[in-house]
């Protein structure tokens, strides 16, 4: 009668073997991911030493293949949300932020709707619905759901646990019409004018000035960066003495949950580090910032605590709204303010333009994102209409 054929990842019964010395060889048949079956041997003083060395290289080497799951078709979906999540960390591909995003939106959006079923349950007409149902309170929390719900089942797909995933067959979600909102000019200088008498102590009330807010509203609009990468630039990232003056945008800021704020070494994307030509109200802003900093190193942030520390990024927004309110401007935003760089410059020389100083890899997410369209039909046709239908003398 034949051997019976070991399991994959799994051993046979150990033998031992007399080694030099009085020591003991422990081995055991291993049949590994790739399906062969290897004599493996490891030595101690004693028979127990031997077979705790031969365990532990045995254990080393499931290591080599993929991570065994007890999950099945019956497991409960939560099962599977802790061996994706598990997964994640162990491919260790995604930033903290991310991770923590995924993890909020499993928990948040998703679980809700699923923890009481098997996976077997989780089909296609059950995730187009759970996905329209949330799409009608939010679209972008139906969005977050859809990639998390898509990418833990995926998971279960690749370990051989469901034979399809039932997200590659829902219906799409459609985006609701909008159109990015930016500022004009006039407002531009309205929001300057509200932050320069809130930054002088002429406001009977409102959060304590700190000089920086005017200077950072300056610098989002001479480099289009986001809110956190303008608060990680370091002095080293600033040249006001070339003609143009410059600034590198070379990092972001991050702030992970249990964590104390940080500066992160590269900004959102790989295309988004860039040195930006600015404008001379941007190199005077940071020129007033430089001469402020007591801290002579070239990491020095240009903006940051008293203590020397990063600025939250939530801290800036929470400050910029506060200062609108008591000024009587709705709506103003970090973003905004790229939103309103985006728009000027497409305006003068094109959304390419736009893009490549936004660091957008596809023009088209600055066209749909970023840049608020221009109402105005071209004059041309007021003159081509008199001169078609003018009236009669």
């Amino acid at each position: 009668m034949s051997r019976q054929r070991l399991a994959v990842g799994t051993f046979g019964g150990i033998g031992y073997l007399p080694a030099a010395g009085g020591r003991i060889v422990a081995r055991a048949r291993y049949r590994g991911w790739d399906g062969r079956t290897r004599l493996v041997q490891a030595t101690g003083a004693t028979r127990k030493a031997a077979e705790r060395a031969l365990k532990a290289k045995l254990a080393d080497r499931s290591l080599f293949q993929p991570a065994s799951t007890m999950l099945t078709p019956d497991s409960p979906f939560p099962d599977l949300v802790a061996y994706w999540l598990e997964d994640l960390d162990l491919d260790d591909r995604l930033s903290k932020r991310t991770r923590q995003l995924y993890e909020r939106n499993m928990r948040t959006l998703v679980l809700p709707a699923f923890e009481s079923l098997t996976l077997r349950e989780v089909g296609v007409a059950r995730c187009d619905h759970f996905l329209k149902q949330l799409a009608r309170q939010s679209y972008n929390r139906a969005r977050q759901a859809r990639v998390a719900l898509r990418l833990a089942l995926a998971l279960a797909v690749r370990h051989e646990v469901l034979p399809r995933n039932p997200m590659e067959n829902v219906s799409r979600l459609h985006r609701p019409a909008s159109t990015p909102n930016a500022l004009t000019p006039a407002e531009v200088n309205a929001v300057r004018a509200a932050i320069a008498f809130w930054e002088a102590g002429r406001s009977p009330s409102g959060p304590r000035p700190d000089g920086q807010l005017g200077a950072i509203v300056e610098v989002m609009l001479g480099t289009s960066a986001r809110i956190g990468e303008v608060l990680a630039i370091r002095r080293r990232d600033v040249d006001i003495t070339s003609s143009p003056p410059s600034v590198r945008i070379a990092g972001t800021i991050v702030s992970h949950r249990g964590e104390p704020t940080a500066r992160q070494d590269h900004p959102k994307t790989a295309k988004s580090r860039r040195t930006v030509a600015v404008p001379s109200f941007t190199a005077e802003a940071v020129r007033r910032r430089l001469a402020k900093l007591e801290d002579p190193s070239l990491d020095a942030l240009l903006f940051c605590s008293r203590e020397g520390t990063p600025l939250t990024t939530n801290h800036v927004r929470l400050q910029l709204r506060r200062v609108m309110d008591l000024a009587g401007i709705a709506g103003v935003t970090p973003h905004m303010f790229r939103r309103t760089v985006a728009t000027a410059i497409s305006a003068e020389a094109g959304v390419d333009l736009a893009a490549e100083l936004l660091g957008h890899t596809d023009p088209k997410i600055t066209i749909a994102h970023y840049i608020r369209r221009n109402e105005m039909v071209n004059p041309a046709t007021a003159e081509m209409l008199e001169r078609a239908f003018a009236k009669d003398v």
